[in-house]
Formats: C-alpha cells, structure tokens, sequence
C-alpha cells in the first residue's frame, strides 16, 4: 500500500481540495477526521466533528479511541487499497494516524500551499474563523445521518481550480458544509417547543387539515420520531393527505434544523364537516 499525507493548517482547504488531490494521484481512499472515503462514498467511521468539543475532535481524529482505531483497522485490511490519502493539520498528526492504523511510513506528503492559492486559503480561513464552517468531502446525503441536528449544506463546484487545456483536473464533487456544535461560533440548542411549533405550523397550512392537536417527538442520538394527532376535513382522502403531511414535515425539518427523520406518525383524531 502506498500511503500519501495531504497536510495544512487548521481551516486551510485541505478536506474541500482532498478529492483533487486524490483524482490527480490516483487514490480511491481518504482518512479525514476519523472517516474512510471511498471515492464519494463513507465506508467507515463517525467524523470526528460529531464530538462535543475540540479535544475529543483532535482524539478522534487521530484515533486515539480503541475502538475507533480497531474498528477501522478492520475496514481498512478487508478494503486492501492499493493508495490511500490521509488528511491531517501536520506532519505529526499524519504520521500518527498512520501508525495508530497500521498503516506504515508515508510514501509522499502534499502540502495546502502546492495545490490552492494564498487567495483560496485565505477565503477558507474566513469561512472557517467568521462562519464556523467545516467541509466534509463527501454529498450531503452520505454523511447527513452522522449530523443530525446540525447545520448543513451542500457544495457543488465545477472546475474551479483551472482549466482543462492545463491539465488542470476539474472538481465538479459535490462536498458538504457543516457547522460543527464546537466551533467558534459557540454551542447552539433546539427546543422541543421551537421544533413543535415548526411542525404544527406546517401541518396546519396543509389543505385538508383543520386543527393539530398536538404533536409529540422521540429523540435519539442521530434522529428523531414523531407523533402528529390532527383533525381533518370530510371527504379527503387519508392515505394521500398522510403522504403529503410526511413530506411536509420532512422539508420543514430538514431546511431549519438538520435533524434526521426515522418515522413520522399522522393519527386522524377526528373529522370536521
């Protein structure tokens, strides 16, 4: 196995350039923030921007966590690659996720300031230090189920680091931006009676709905479940009214706040004339 380091600074771009780095060197695999990327999709691990804080972050990111550490061990002889990109905001921290891994020496590291502009790292830097913003190199929809209630949006770029005639490799990866509970904007929490009042308001405007009673959530640690009582208009057709009331929700939900979704419930209470 060939092992390749792609190293920057905190904030630098490493995690929205880790997909060119790796089309142009040939490697199917990255290790970035406790996470195994094949290509687009996540094979393996919790990202580390899941932690409560910055030190349990760095931990896990270096898999300091037995579990994390054997868990991936395990994923990683089952794949064999052939090369493998890991991400890291140094030298040290690289070299020490290739040994917690088993990986051996690293063969080749790539440094930020060879693949981005100053102007591109100081833009990362800002959204970093003023926004709070994190890139995850993957869609929205592969890691989406690890950030339940956090704030998330997707990145779509096409060629934007250069021309094809070049050869330049274009970037046209979709990547996910969140904002972890850590970061320097400060925690943030959202109520029961916020997340009830969204849901009810929505469900209210639905045609064929003329009263919610009320509205009850399960929470878990990645998710939630609801349980929506409403009383319905004469005549509607149920099985289509709960379906556009799930869908409802489902946006509602997903646009302001981020929290996954495991079964939505409609209970008719009652008919009205």
């Amino acid at each position: 196995m060939q092992v390749y380091a792609f190293v920057g600074k905190t904030g630098t771009g490493k995690s929205f350039n880790a997909q060119k780095v790796a089309k142009s060197n040939d490697i199917d695999y990255i290790i970035d923030d406790a996470i195994l990327i094949k290509n687009t999709k996540v094979i393996a691990g919790k990202s580390a921007k899941t932690e409560a804080n910055f030190i349990a972050s760095v931990k896990a990111a270096i898999f300091l966590d037995d579990t994390r550490r054997t868990d991936m061990i395990k994923v990683l002889k089952r794949e064999r690659p052939e090369k493998i990109l890991i991400l890291g905001t140094s030298d040290d921290m690289v070299n020490k996720i290739a040994t917690n891994l088993e990986l051996g020496k690293i063969d080749k590291t790539i440094y930020i300031e060879e693949i981005a502009s100053e102007s591109q790292i100081e833009e990362a830097r800002r959204s970093r230090v003023e926004d709070g913003k994190h890139v995850v190199p993957v869609p929205t929809l592969e890691i989406k189920k690890q950030f339940s209630g956090y704030f998330l949006d997707s990145l779509k770029s096409f060629n934007i680091f250069g021309k094809t005639d070049n050869n330049e490799i274009p970037d046209n990866l979709e990547k996910t931006i969140i904002r972890p509970t850590y970061s320097y904007l400060g925690n943030y929490t959202i109520s029961d009676n916020v997340i009830n009042s969204i849901i009810a308001f929505v469900v209210s405007r639905v045609d064929g709905v003329s009263r919610v009673f009320r509205v009850v959530t399960q929470k878990y640690i990645d998710g939630m479940k609801l349980d929506i009582d409403i009383e319905i208009k004469y005549g509607k057709n149920i099985p289509k009214l709960s379906s556009e009331i799930r869908n409802t929700v489902i946006y509602a939900i997903d646009n302001a706040t981020g929290i996954n979704l495991f079964g939505i419930n409609i209970n008719v209470k009652s008919i009205s004339k």
